[in-house]
């Protein structure tokens, strides 16, 4: 696939250019018949065709080559004649053939097993069922031990908001029906409760790392909207999908430019989900009900068990989890299957937490999905606290010497810090603090837009941070001054705008300025890890406002 920016005036010359420079070549080198296929979005398009798995990278320069020849053509200028690229181009794809890999793949299909490959391996089966070989070493399939490859239950989690809180209360109720859990997401790479890798592995790498993990009997994958973009899906069979809602996020990137596109985009989970598996979709979600379509069979969850998307899929004999007189329900039809009361989930706050009471309906549906019992949703979400040390950074709470309430979130768009400003709601006063950053991806628009959705909770006082890591393009501390501009704006008192550097200085500034009765929200993307051990300890210690922190 080749992104591409050119004029609106251009388009539909180049891409025709494009498509037929790309047969032109595709054809001397005898490639298989392809399929060929344009996006067009404003200002650009994505321009993508078929290649064998063992063959990717040639492909990526057959492509350029053809994109070059269809610029020369309709703008002008010089090219490779087509003959000699495809000598150029015949010695790559001839050079990077991998024989051993095809028949590999081949015999995987064959044996109706999950295959996955990389730069360094492939592997068939998954999970506990799974044999994995470097590149190199890759054996005749006659001497693959088949009878043993199998697949293991396994759940793609997407969404704008709520993945990461998604997955990890599924992997509890995995566990809690006794099955070894591998889950990956934003935070990192978990097998049985032990976390194997930190850092942001909701893509395709990610995915193949717990695929490949052989004590892994229920997989679980966070899988988020770049990955799907850019590369697809991770696997191309799944038990069980579900998107929990759709945000304004990430607008602009990759030709997805309003929210029926980046629907459309989430829903592609949908494609990996067989007759027998599961869709999971938010009915609350207008979004979502307005794009849910195409083959995979649709669960609905909502906490209105009224809801009429909900009313008309149950008369129909489909299956929804509903939110029914405070309890977690399970519906097929007109039966119902009570799980357990919303006000013992641990994560819901006593059932007051919406967001969380609509992901523990998504996990609650997917565990269902998957084939997993009532009994061991209750006692998987009744086990998930929801705190630092099973959900870190997502909706954390600390209480400071019974004086000063801390929240720490993951929120990175207006939806999010709407959601946080449901778990402020459940504690006495007004935010005094709202700690505030974002990624340099988002444009001005998205920005300014995240800003008065802070502001809208009234702080007395908002901390900017810079996402030095998260810079995507823009200039140190430029994210910073826009937020400042439009605070002041909105109304902010200049002076209740300050500077707090990266996300542990802010918190520790937001600390320092604290007072009793104060609530501070801590909305944290770096340094989360060292964040929530520094709240944890002063938390431990009884630590006052007005006291010295800890160096």
């Amino acid at each position: 696939m080749l992104d591409v920016a050119f004029p609106e005036a251009d388009r539909e010359r180049l891409i025709a250019a494009w498509e037929r420079r790309l047969r032109e070549v595709l054809g001397l080198l005898r490639w298989p018949a392809p399929e060929v296929a344009a996006l067009r979005w404003p200002g650009g398009a994505s321009l993508a065709f078929a290649s064998p798995p063992d063959v990717l990278y040639a492909a990526t320069e057959i492509n350029e080559w053809a994109w070059d020849a269809a610029v020369a053509d309709v703008v002008g200028g010089s090219t490779e004649p087509a003959a000699d690229a495809a000598r150029r181009l015949g010695e790559a794809v001839a050079r990077e053939r991998k024989p051993a890999l095809i028949r590999l793949l081949q015999a995987a299909r064959d044996h109706h097993a999950a295959a996955l490959v990389d730069d360094e391996a492939a592997s068939v089966g998954l999970g506990a069922g799974s044999r994995t070989w470097p590149l190199g070493e890759l054996p005749s399939p006659a001497l693959v031990p088949w009878d043993a490859i199998h697949d293991v239950p396994l759940v793609l989690v997407t969404g704008s908001n709520g993945k990461t809180t998604t997955t990890r209360m599924l992997a509890a109720i995995a566990a809690a029906a006794g099955r070894v859990a591998g889950w990956s997401c934003t935070d990192g790479i978990w097998v049985g409760g032990e976390q194997v890798e930190a850092g942001d592995w909701a893509g395709p790498g990610g995915a193949r790392h717990v695929l490949r993990d052989q004590r892994v009997e229920f997989a679980v994958l966070e899988t988020a909207r770049g990955g799907i973009r850019r590369r697809g899906l991770p696997v191309a069979r799944a038990t069980a999908a579900g998107v929990t809602n759709v945000a304004e996020d990430h607008l602009g990137e990759y030709g997805v430019n309003d929210l029926a596109g980046l629907a459309e985009v989430k829903l592609v989970v949908g494609r990996a989900i067989g007759s027998d598996g599961r869709l999971v979709l938010n009915a609350e979600d207008p979004a979502l009900v307005a794009a849910a379509g195409g083959d995979a069979p649709v669960l609905w969850f909502a906490e209105d068990a009224a809801h009429p998307v909900v009313g008309a899929h149950l008369a129909a004999g489909g299956e929804a989890v509903v939110a029914d007189g405070g309890t977690l329900t399970l519906r097929r039809g007109w039966t119902a299957v009570p799980v357990l009361p919303l006000a013992e989930i641990p994560a819901t706050f006593g059932g007051r937490l919406g967001h969380n009471v609509r992901n523990a309906l998504a996990a609650a549906g997917a565990a269902w999905a998957a084939g997993l019992a009532p009994e061991a949703i209750a006692r998987g979400l009744r086990a998930f606290r929801g705190g630092a040390e099973d959900n870190p950074g997502r909706a954390n709470v600390f209480r400071l010497g019974d004086e000063v309430t801390a929240v720490v979130d993951f929120a990175h768009n207006p939806h999010g810090v709407a959601a946080i400003a449901d778990v402020a709601r459940l504690f006495p006063g007004s935010p005094r603090t709202v700690l505030l950053g974002q990624a340099g991806d988002r444009d001005d628009r998205a920005i300014r837009e995240l800003t008065r959705s802070a502001w809208a909770l009234r702080p007395a006082r908002v901390i900017l941070k810079d996402l030095l890591n998260y810079l995507r393009g823009r200039a140190p501390g430029e994210l910073p001054a826009l937020m400042r501009r439009e605070l002041v704006a909105l109304g902010c008192p200049p002076e209740a705008i300050l500077d707090g550097g990266e996300d542990l200085e802010a918190t520790r500034l937001a600390l320092e300025l604290a007072r009793p009765g104060d609530l501070l929200l801590l909305l944290v993307h770096e340094r989360q890890a060292e964040v929530l051990t520094l709240l944890g300890r002063l938390e431990r210690e009884g630590w006052r406002p007005g006291s010295a922190l800890p160096a």
